[in-house]
């Protein structure tokens, strides 16, 4: 096993692990947002990684080529960057409603206003 040989798996565990430890450690909802998407883009690169093959070329039929990439993988991670671009956008505007109905975006500041307000502890 070499490393350069599965360099793009190495980047991958490094980005989940980052990414997961941003959105467990940190406080701030936006922190917690630029986690999910560093998570997300290790997932990309989990997906795309193996669909690449060397010298395999584009799935168009030719008698010059035998060895041909398949397209589906990354036809899969396009559809699903639309939807964390989308996902990401609704998260910002939940941040912005809730930064109007609290006045922060501090997670324990949240919970602690929360808990004030209602008396009876946190909600379940």
């Amino acid at each position: 096993m070499t490393f350069s040989g599965h360099f793009s798996y190495f980047i991958t565990i490094f980005l989940m692990i980052a990414g997961l430890f941003i959105v467990i450690a940190r406080g701030n909802l936006i922190k917690k947002l630029v986690g999910l998407g560093i998570f997300q883009t290790s997932v990309y690169l989990l997906y795309i990684a193996p669909a690449k093959l060397v010298g395999g070329t584009a799935p168009i039929l030719s008698p010059d080529f035998s060895v041909y990439s398949n397209p589906l993988p990354h036809v899969l991670i396009l559809t699903a960057i639309v939807v964390g671009v989308a996902t990401l956008a609704l998260g910002l505007a939940l941040v912005v409603r809730i930064r109007e109905a609290y006045g922060t975006i501090e997670e324990d500041e949240i919970l602690s206003e929360d808990t004030q307000s209602d008396g009876k502890g946190p909600h379940p």
